[in-house]
């Protein structure tokens, strides 16, 4: 089985979040695509099989199959954008349908652009927020009031939490286990915690303890469920804005993101991609 190893979201030419893509005439069974997961050992790889005028495509994390991801959508339609040229690609997932581009640059690299399911957030519960926040050692009065907490869907669920500077933000680690079942209990797929530089610039940092890795240093997927939740609770802020995750992580990315005035429609999430070596 050939993989591809690529990194979504580089930022110049470096960073990004690795994640692997596999070509196949068929598509294989749940229990190679786990196996093959976690030989891998990236937070996601993605499976591809050619599907009438698209692509069948499914995503496991070590642990288990992940409905959406982001990143690894924005690698796969890098590794399309090689194979077939630039374009836009239609992708069928387990739930919906999405597209990604793909655009070669002036420098040979290729930038990818998924556009994502459509999009909701909703009110976390007390209960479940107040557990998150004991076990990454937060209180309320570390957040910022004009961001409230949701959950929020752009592909799949993630919990939002924006901090009030950015030394807490750079401070943040978590109890693993403990996480990871407060996870499971509402179907998370990361905690994106978050901070607001200005009406155009994120910080991020992305707990991931649910498919088994501590820290994504760039989540595709999160950046959606984020434009999504910004839209619905009115945020005065840009339309087009930069999300900057990694930095904490050494592992610096940038992800590129876009979306409409429109409640639930699907958002426009965009980055680099760089091919890893395995020397």
């Amino acid at each position: 089985m050939n993989i591809l190893k690529l990194a979504a979201f580089s930022y110049k030419g470096e960073g990004g979040n690795p994640a692997g893509v596999v070509f196949s005439d068929q598509m294989p069974a749940a229990e190679e695509m786990l196996e093959v997961a976690k030989q891998v050992g990236y937070s996601e790889t993605a499976f591809l099989v050619k599907r009438d005028n698209g692509w069948r495509v499914r995503y496991f994390a070590p642990e288990r199959e992940v409905a959406f991801c982001g990143h690894a959508t924005i690698a796969l339609g890098a590794a399309l954008g090689e194979r077939f040229g630039e374009g836009k690609y239609k992708l069928y997932l387990n739930d919906s349908e999405i597209s990604v581009s793909a655009e070669k640059s002036e420098s040979g690299a290729f930038t990818a652009t998924l556009q994502s399911p459509e999009t909701w957030s909703k009110d976390a519960p007390a209960e479940h927020v107040n557990k998150i926040l004991a076990a990454f050692n937060l209180t309320r009065d570390d957040l910022d009031p004009e961001f409230p907490i949701r959950f929020a869907f752009g592909g799949v669920k993630h919990l939002i939490l924006v901090v009030k500077d950015r030394k807490t933000l750079a401070d943040i680690s978590y109890q693993f286990e403990v996480v990871k079942s407060l996870m499971a209990d509402e179907d998370l797929t990361t905690i994106s915690i978050l901070w607001s530089e200005s009406d155009e610039l994120f910080h991020s940092r992305n707990a991931f303890a649910a498919g088994g890795v501590y820290e994504d240093p760039a989540t595709g997927a999160a950046a959606a469920a984020l434009a999504g939740y910004l839209r619905d609770i009115n945020w005065q802020g840009k339309k087009e804005f930069t999300i900057l995750q990694g930095e904490d992580m050494g592992v610096p990315s940038r992800l590129l993101v876009q979306y409409t005035s429109k409640i639930g429609e699907s958002i426009k999430v965009s980055g680099e991609v760089r091919h890893i070596s395995d020397n």
